[in-house]
C-alpha cells in the first residue's frame, strides 16, 4: 500500500516491516508507526466445493473475524493470469490489512493458493497466512456445477473439467507447498458441519 510517514510525510511503497512492533518504518527517516500484525486466512478451492457458501454463513458463526468472499471485486480489479492474478491478491491483502487495523482478522474466500499470497507486496503486512482448502469428490463436484442456474456459466464440460483438475491438484499438493494447505473434504457433509470446522480452523491459529 502507499505508506505516508506520520512523522516526515513522506510517501513510499517502500516502507520496511519491523515485527517486532510492529512497525511501518519510513526508510527516509526511521519512524516507526505501530501497526496492527494479525495472521491472514484464506479459505480455498475449486468452484462447487462451498466457499461461496462459508463466505455467506461463518460470519454469525465467527464474529471476531471478517468473513469476505474475493469475487465480489472480480471484474472490477485488474486481474491477469500474465502474473498468476499476483495484482488482484496484493489489493485484497491490501483491504484486509487495512481492516484488520480495527482489531478484526481477516478470512478471505476465493481461489487462492499460497504462492498467489506468499509473492505479494502486502504479504509481510501480516503475521501468518493460513491455507484451508475444501475439496470433494470429483463427481459430486460435477454434480454440484450441473445443477447451478444457466446464468453462472458452471455447467460447462470445460469448467467442470478445469475445477476437477484444481480439485486433484489441492488433493495431491496441498502437503508440500509453502506453507501447506489444509484440506477438508466437503463430500456428503451437511453444511453445518462445514461451517463448524471452519470456524474451529480459524479460532485454533488466532494469537
Amino acid at each position: 500500500m502507499a505508506y505516508i510517514c506520520t512523522d516526515c510525510g513522506l510517501l513510499t511503497s517502500d516502507e520496511v516491516i519491523d515485527p517486532r512492533g510492529p512497525f511501518v518504518v519510513c526508510p527516509a527517516c526511521g519512524h516507526g508507526q505501530p501497526f496492527v500484525r494479525p495472521p491472514i486466512f484464506a479459505v480455498t478451492g475449486p468452484s462447487g466445493a462451498g466457499k461461496t457458501t462459508v463466505a455467506l454463513r461463518l460470519p454469525p458463526l465467527l464474529p471476531e473475524c471478517v468473513t469476505l468472499d474475493t469475487d465480489v471485486l472480480w471484474g472490477h480489479l485488474p486481474a491477469t493470469p500474465d502474473d498468476n492474478f499476483r495484482g488482484y491478491h496484493d489489493t485484497w491483502l491490501a483491504v484486509a490489512s487495512a481492516i484488520s487495523q480495527n482489531g478484526r482478522p481477516v478470512v478471505l474466500c476465493g481461489t487462492i493458493t499460497p504462492e498467489q499470497w506468499e509473492a505479494t507486496e502486502h504479504r509481510r503486512y501480516f503475521a501468518a497466512a493460513h491455507y484451508l482448502a475444501l475439496v470433494c469428490d470429483d463427481e459430486l463436484l460435477a454434480e454440484r456445477l450441473s445443477a447451478r442456474p444457466a446464468w453462472r456459466n458452471a455447467g460447462s464440460p470445460e469448467f467442470i473439467a478445469k475445477m476437477q483438475r484444481f480439485n486433484r491438484w489441492l488433493k495431491a499438493h496441498a502437503a508440500t507447498t509453502a506453507p501447506p494447505i489444509d484440506l477438508f473434504d466437503t463430500s456428503r457433509r451437511p453444511v453445518e458441519e462445514t461451517l463448524a470446522h471452519v470456524a474451529a480452523w480459524v479460532r485454533a491459529r488466532l494469537p
